[in-house]
């Protein structure tokens, strides 16, 4: 049960929370301000807000359910998205602080025109709603688990509404500045949570444990055997889609790069992402870890058998029931943190796509500083009430969150994917060519995606619409003759620099 310490440790971080929002909202006096941090973040800084963003609480809690549930093999994706930061790296990034532009799709617009920047931009906003619902749903799950052990019943709903509403209000007046330095926080509390919740589980684990976990081949980190098309973790499937998965999220998904934009130069951007790959899969060892002594402590049971509805309970059973006064309470905190940041960077992210790819690109006006800031933070306010209707549609949901929230990035992952190498290595390719071939992507992972959900793994949905997108794409471009003019409708970028 919670005790008085650790509803202390979980109030002062929600207050903090807001106290960085509120310190932070009179440096905002420019769009590029409130959206860019104007440029002059430090790496390090961006390098955590990145893993932060990344992490949510779907890395928290459910991470080790697919460990308790299966086996180590989650970590391989750590393998494959260190390749992938690669190439953000050293192929995207160069075109993004090429001109500076202000988002992702930005890119798109100067190569291929506004129409297929809009396009990506919608699906971009679009598919970003539904996967971080799931990431918000996942952290009302343990504050239902504690609030039930308190004899309060409240359902899923109010809890995301009071959540979503303290991450606006310090995302709606701070900005990117206040994301990314809320952020830098929130990644040290759960980081320090789960590394004292490992310490405590590992201290209260039964004799023998480590010889049951090899026998039931819970250890196993390399899966060599399973069918690599409909297995997730599949050595080929985890290091190969892991790594497309990896270029498209830290290299087309506005979530990332609008914090990459808002280094300093492209060399410390380079460093930023980079280092995030290192950091994510120190992070995934630690929670699949929690995962493995989590099944020696309950000694295997099943979560039906421990009176839990889904196996996401499994870890925020454990808080509740297993750690001392104010350690539950910071890890808890750790978990609101997680989901915090991820809100708040969509919350950003989409504001900032919103203004720059739609209204300013559409509009082809110039936005002034004071009714620019006013705008973005409108913006900014109606996505926190949107957010809170899609959180509440995945409450019902069976599967490990994590998993549900990387399928649904992939449907649209491939298509973005594929859109920018297109437009990077086909040069014949025209504007109505990629917004065919992206097009055909999204709506062919739709279909996997809500229809036929077990006959290929998650890990290849942004492989496979990638693959449509470059094919397609590439011969539709053989009708023309000569490569694709330069395009020189590009001014509005300057208002949001």
């Amino acid at each position: 049960m919670l005790r008085t310490p650790d509803l202390v440790v979980i109030i002062g971080y929600l207050v903090l929370s807001l106290g960085i929002g509120l310190w932070l909202s009179g440096r905002n006096r420019t769009v590029s301000d409130y959206f860019l941090g104007a440029r002059q973040l430090p790496w390090w800084a961006v390098s955590l807000s990145v893993v932060a963003t990344e992490t949510s609480a779907l890395t928290v809690i459910s991470v080790p359910t697919v460990a308790y549930l299966g086996s180590l093999t989650f970590l391989q994706l750590a393998i494959g998205y260190l390749a992938g930061r690669v190439v953000v790296a050293f192929v995207l990034l160069p075109r993004y602080y090429t001109g500076k532009l202000s988002t992702a799709y930005s890119y798109l617009g100067t190569r291929f025109g506004a129409g297929m920047q809009a396009t990506a931009s919608v699906a971009f906003l679009l598919t970003r709603l539904l996967a971080d619902g799931v990431r918000m749903f996942a952290a009302a799950i343990p504050v239902k688990v504690i609030l039930a052990g308190l004899g309060v019943d409240v359902s899923f709903f109010w809890i995301i509404v009071v959540l979503s509403l303290v991450t606006v209000a310090y995302t709606y007046v701070g900005g990117i500045k206040a994301v990314v330095w809320t952020d830098v926080m929130q990644m040290a509390l759960y980081i320090a949570g789960g590394a004292v919740a490992l310490a405590v589980i590992g201290s209260q684990l039964p004799a023998g444990f480590w010889g049951r976990a090899v026998e039931a081949g819970k250890t196993q980190l390399f899966d060599f055997t399973s069918n690599p098309i409909s297995a997730p973790y599949a050595f080929l499937t985890a290091i190969v889609g892991g790594a497309l998965l990896s270029t498209a999220s830290h290299g087309v998904d506005q979530i990332i790069v609008q914090r990459l934009l808002s280094c300093r130069s492209r060399a410390d951007a380079q460093k930023a992402v980079i280092s995030s790959a290192v950091l994510v899969g120190i992070q995934f060892a630690l929670f699949t870890l929690v995962g493995l002594f989590l099944w020696g402590y309950y000694r295997g049971a099943k979560p039906a058998e421990l009176g839990l509805q889904t196996g996401d309970q499994l870890f925020p059973k454990f808080i509740v029931e297993g750690l001392p006064p104010g350690v539950s309470g910071l890890l808890l905190a750790g978990i609101l943190a997680a989901a915090m940041s991820t809100l708040s960077s969509s919350l950003s992210a989409l504001s900032n796509s919103t203004i720059v790819d739609l209204y300013q690109r559409l509009s082809r006006r110039t936005l002034a500083d004071e009714h620019g800031i006013r705008l973005s933070r409108a913006t900014t306010l109606a996505w926190g009430v949107v957010f809170i209707v899609f959180a509440n549609l995945f409450t019902s949901t069976n599967n490990p969150v994590v998993e549900l929230g990387l399928s649904v990035a992939g449907i649209v992952y491939g298509g973005l994917l594929g859109a920018f190498f297109l437009g990077i290595f086909v040069r014949k390719a025209r504007q109505l060519d990629a917004i065919i071939g992206f097009s055909v992507a999204v709506v062919v992972m739709a279909y996997l995606f809500l229809f036929q959900p077990k006959l290929v793994g998650f890990t290849w949905y942004t492989a496979i619409g990638l693959a449509i997108t470059m094919v397609l794409g590439w011969a539709l471009s053989r009708r023309h003759a000569t490569v694709a003019p330069e395009r020189a409708d590009t001014t509005v970028e300057t208002t949001a620099q």
